[in-house]
């Protein structure tokens, strides 16, 4: 007896560790195996993500790497039918900490048999948060999503919007800030809306969403249909929960959303520090909400690159939100003012879909970057420029070119589409003038980029080109993006060799000439053509003229006077071999340039 008191007294203790003033915030959504299932049931793929103060749930860099969970607790079912579902645990694989925020991350998936044509929410319900919140301070949180296994209008089985935050986000007090909270669906037609939480029943799960941090940035402002926020904090040293409901909806006609997804999270306020107050930037290597296509199985490796921009200051250390089995690099500063972080991971086949990287820089002043995320889109390649060459070029035009060309085009690998993101940029630079911008044209929405299968075609109202002059042309990432979801991107180019051409300068150009000067004598060879490959001394422009005549030569005298005819004189031939006498065209470069001219609009 005095053990098993012992036992349930040990139980009780650690129950009240895990569940003592260290909730964080999280988020859950699933999504069908399988979208068009046979039989009376659909295999679900859950996913939840939760976050914890890290001195109370210890996670580290070994603990990442085996794989260790955090935290514990049951999601179960809450409302609607709830007799298939079974209570699933909440403890997370780590895959993020921050000693300096303290805090630590984790997420857990499993697969779930779900009979179909029903519906019902599931919760995460516990207590407590923490003492330093401007609303529901020390109170419980309710983490609550809605499932349904109804066939949408298009046949197919639902899959939940995906939402992606770090859990902890820094903001100067009494300043407005504006956070833009990423949201994407895998049924890429969906309408997404993000609403407030309710503590009521009054909603689509019918039961509480947010605990005791409902409406807990006050005054806020929510912009539902990007998901955007818009508050200012007003004490340092505290922090604001926000609770959310991510929901979507079949068409704009729709008034009930297919599923609600929570996310929850923390903004901390601090007071503006002395000196220099720029907080560090991240810029690259991809910009923020990047979609990046990712085969199962392939090595990934991806730069966080960093820019501090006061003196003295340094980054020490990243908050982060990463799929399982990612690892990151320590903090390198490769030059003055720039530091990187390096991502490796290896998507395994349960993580097929979007998987969500967020990341924050901090500084040796604890003043932290904004959130910068993109998007994972594991099982799905994105679409590659093809390098333009000069045979069978995948780029129109390369080469020399005329002052007044105003089409150019490019391939890709397969079917792209314009970017979801505005500020996706393709650039003509001159490179004659040192690589100055020539123009610019945002992918996202500017009329004159177009995009039809493979090709992406751009269209200058009015030729900006200098004769002689010679230019080159650089992409953002995404210039080209695929049809999936997000809209997986190709990479960037900045390679000023990539795709090249310069312009026709007629003022240095050969022009036809008139002489009176009769010609004395004129000996022509006629060269054989390679049967195997292009010969280059038969002309420049790569145009092959055929013969089957071995080589001749003809010795022509003409008379006194100027060539009054294009036709030939007739000549004595000077070896036994047999002689074609024939009639060629000559053009200058003078009639090239007229023949080619784009007919005027």
């Amino acid at each position: 007896m005095a053990t098993a008191k012992l036992i349930v007294t040990f139980l009780l203790l650690w129950i009240s560790v895990v569940e003592s003033s260290h909730f964080r915030g999280g988020t859950i959504t699933w999504r069908p195996l399988n979208n068009t299932p046979s039989g009376s049931a659909a295999a679900l793929q859950v996913r939840q993500r939760y976050s914890w103060r890290r001195s109370s749930q210890m996670c580290t860099n070994a603990d990442i790497a085996a794989q260790n969970t955090v935290g514990g607790g049951s999601c179960t079912c809450v409302s609607g039918t709830c007799s298939s579902w079974t209570t699933l645990t909440t403890a997370a694989v780590c895959t993020d900490f921050s000693a300096l925020l303290d805090v630590s991350s984790g997420e857990y998936y499993t697969t779930v048999n779900i009979p179909l044509n029903i519906s019902f929410s599931i919760s995460f319900t516990s207590s407590a948060w923490f003492a330093t919140l401007y609303v529901g301070a020390n109170s419980g949180w309710s983490v609550t999503n809605r499932i349904n296994t109804f066939y949408r209008p298009d046949g197919y089985l639902n899959s939940s919007p995906v939402a992606v935050t770090l859990p902890i986000i820094y903001k100067e007090i009494n300043i407005q800030h504006v956070h833009v909270v990423q949201m994407s669906d895998f049924d890429g037609t969906d309408i997404l809306l993000c609403r407030w939480s309710i503590g009521t029943t009054s909603n689509i799960n019918s039961y509480d969403e947010c605990g005791g941090v409902c409406s807990g940035v006050p005054g806020a402002a929510l912009i539902q249909t990007n998901c955007t926020i818009v508050f200012t904090l007003t004490t340092a040293g505290m922090y604001a929960a926000v609770a959310l409901q991510i929901e979507d909806y079949y068409n704009t006609a729709a008034t009930v959303p297919m599923s609600s997804v929570p996310l929850q999270f923390l903004f901390y306020g601090y007071g503006a520090p002395s000196g220099c107050t720029t907080p560090p930037a991240i810029i690259g290597n991809r910009p923020n909400r990047a979609c990046i296509g990712t085969p199962i199985g392939s090595n990934v490796t991806e730069y966080v690159i960093v820019q501090v921009y006061c003196p003295g200051k340094s980054i020490i250390d990243f908050v982060s939100s990463s799929p399982i089995g990612m690892s990151k690099s320590a903090i390198l500063n490769p030059s003055p003012g720039i530091y990187h972080l390096i991502l490796s991971w290896v998507p395994v086949v349960g993580q097929y879909g979007p998987q969500g990287f967020c990341a924050g820089a901090v500084d040796n002043t604890n003043l932290q970057s904004n959130q910068w995320c993109i998007t994972f889109l594991v099982g799905f390649e994105s679409p590659d420029v093809i390098r333009p060459s000069m045979v069978q070029g995948s780029a129109s035009p390369i080469g020399t070119i005329f002052q007044n060309h105003t089409l150019f085009s490019i391939q890709t690998t397969k079917s792209v589409n314009r970017p979801t993101r505005n500020g996706t940029y393709i650039y003509f630079w001159d490179s004659t003038l040192g690589g100055t911008l020539v123009q610019k044209y945002d992918c996202g929405w500017e009329s004159e980029v177009t995009y039809t299968g493979f090709t992406t075609v751009i269209r200058f109202p009015t030729a900006p080109w200098i004769p002689g002059h010679f230019y080159y042309v650089t992409m953002d990432s995404g210039v080209a993006s695929g049809t999936e979801f997000c809209g997986p991107e190709s990479a960037p180019i900045n390679d000023p060799t990539y795709w090249v051409f310069n312009i026709w300068n007629p003022a240095v150009s050969s022009t036809t000439t008139t002489t009176t000067t009769p010609f004395t004598t004129v000996t022509v060879t006629t060269k054989p053509t390679s049967t195997t490959s292009i010969n280059t001394l038969l002309t420049t422009t790569g145009i092959v003229i055929t013969t089957t005549i071995p080589p001749t030569t003809t010795s022509t005298t003409a008379t006194t006077a100027a060539p009054t005819t294009a036709a030939p004189t007739t000549a004595a031939p000077t070896t036994s071999a047999a002689t074609t006498a024939s009639t060629v065209a000559v053009m200058y470069p003078k009639d090239f340039e007229e023949a080619c001219k784009q007919p005027k609009p």
